[in-house]
């Protein structure tokens, strides 16, 4: 007598029925997802930010920028005060002489004019290097076009206010009544006078340059980006970075068979 086999299971219910999808079902949500459900696990995903480190994009606000730039050119500007001084203490004398009806220059090969203008050339690089890397080393974390512009114009001002308190502190500029004070055939020193009024730009023009030098070579840089050694990685698609097979022989005593030179490539 032959036994009766049990008759099959009924199949599973599917979400997508004959007539559509099953209703009270989320098609989305029983879909399955092509890739990692996880944004942080996908390979190809940029790195993510350390928090603990600061955004290089992220500058000195506006306020601060103003703050800066006013704050560097006050004081570049008072240290003309130093140019000033140095170049009425440090610079050629040149002497005048009267006669009584005119004055003339008691040494008529003298080159003191010429080295005034050195003078005030000489100190106004110094100073324009030592200001320049000093507000690098004092605005460096945050330094930007700001203080760069307050630097310029810092310098501009500390250049003339060092001229013009330069010929205050000199020699009287009224020759005449010199000349009717110390008496005929007496030499008195000439006021101070700056022939090439170019060396007015020595000290902007050598702060900006140390300035940059000192960004250039000291200055924050970039991070690196965080890239792969391989792209794409090895563990997203094994197939795009097969493990190199072994040339015959290799880690081997054995010597490599020789090669057909007529077998075709591959």
């Amino acid at each position: 007598m032959t036994e009766a086999f049990p008759p099959p299971p009924p199949p599973a219910p599917h979400p997508e029925g004959p007539d559509g999808p099953r209703r009270g079902a989320d098609p989305a949500a029983e879909r399955p997802v092509d890739g990692p459900a996880d944004p942080a696990a996908d390979p190809f995903a940029a790195p993510a930010a350390d928090p603990g480190e600061p955004d290089p994009a992220a500058g000195p606000t506006l306020v601060e920028e103003l703050r800066d730039g006013a704050a560097v050119t006050l004081l570049v500007a008072f240290s003309g005060v130093f140019l000033g001084l140095l170049w009425a203490w440090l610079a050629p004398r040149v002497q005048y002489v009267s006669n009584g009806e005119a004055v003339f220059l008691r040494d008529t090969e003298n080159e003191g004019r010429i080295g005034a203008d050195g003078t005030f050339f000489l100190i106004a690089l110094g100073l324009g290097v030592l200001s320049g890397v000093l507000v690098f080393l004092a605005r460096r974390r945050r330094g930007a076009v700001g203080v760069v512009i307050g630097l310029s114009i810092g310098s501009v001002l500390a250049s003339l206010l060092g001229w013009r308190l330069g010929l205050w502190l000199g020699p009287s500029r009224d020759v005449v009544d010199t000349a009717r004070a110390v008496g005929k055939g007496v030499p008195f020193d000439a006021p101070l006078q700056l022939l090439a009024y170019g060396v007015l730009l020595v000290w902007p023009v050598s702060a900006v340059a140390a300035h940059l030098g000192m960004t250039m070579a000291f200055g924050p840089r970039d991070p690196e980006p965080k890239t792969w050694e391989t792209y794409p990685p090895g563990y997203a698609h094994p197939r795009w970075n097969p493990e190199p097979t072994p040339e015959p022989g290799e880690g081997t005593d054995a010597p490599a068979p020789p090669r057909d030179p007529f077998a075709p490539p591959g």
